[in-house]
């Protein structure tokens, strides 16, 4: 049988008072429950999340790399890069949303929660190779998504839509090589055709 899940509420106050000063903020938004913690206490906060009563998070089922770049045209300040991470406790039926800041913009660095959750592993290196963010801790971080030969990390705000290098097989050499894009940069602005009348319903 399991177990009736918590109210947010409830799950909010539990998580903050299990976390301490770990945490900068536990939050309740939409009926889910976000801790938000700094870099440098990330991994122990982990820690603690997956072995503390009334925590108990067994699984990480998630985690990805974030660009809040474009934040900064509304007025948002803040780090660039962030790593989030959702984790489940069967146990207790409660689920739990956690953020990081990478403190770095130009280098982006956090720890690795692979020696917590082997899950992990995957993921870390997907927003490795989609966004630049290198796991300190991670025993075998590398591309999983893109070429070992691919330029730059093509989730990140600034990558160009057409990529920095294209692919070829060449039949001189008999492999593949690869070479600067051919195709122009352009911006993909959409269409809007109206028939005559349109929406003036019918006659």
């Amino acid at each position: 049988m399991s177990a009736i899940a918590i109210h947010p509420e409830k799950l909010r106050d539990l998580v903050a008072a299990a976390l301490g000063d770990k945490a900068r903020s536990v939050t309740v938004a939409l009926g889910e429950v976000t801790a938000e913690v700094p870099a440098a206490q990330y991994y122990a906060a982990m820690q603690t999340l997956r072995d503390a009563p009334g925590c108990q998070f067994e699984q990480l089922v998630d985690l990805c790399g974030l660009d809040y770049s474009a934040y900064a045209e509304v007025g948002t300040e803040g780090a660039r890069f962030a790593v989030v991470s959702h984790l489940l406790s069967v146990s207790l039926n409660q689920r739990l949303r956690v953020r990081v800041y990478a403190e770095d913009d130009d280098f982006p660095v956090v720890a690795s929660v692979n020696p917590l959750w082997s899950s992990a592993n995957w993921f870390e290196r997907e927003a490795f190779d989609l966004f630049g963010i290198m796991f300190e801790g991670h025993d075998d971080l590398r591309r999983i998504l893109t070429d070992y030969g691919f330029i730059g990390h093509p989730f990140r705000k600034d990558f160009p839509l057409s990529g920095h290098v294209e692919m070829r097989f060449d039949e001189e050499l008999g492999r593949v090589v690869y070479q600067p894009v051919t195709i122009e940069p352009r911006e993909i602005t959409p269409r809007i055709i109206r028939e005559e009348n349109y929406g003036g319903g019918l006659h």
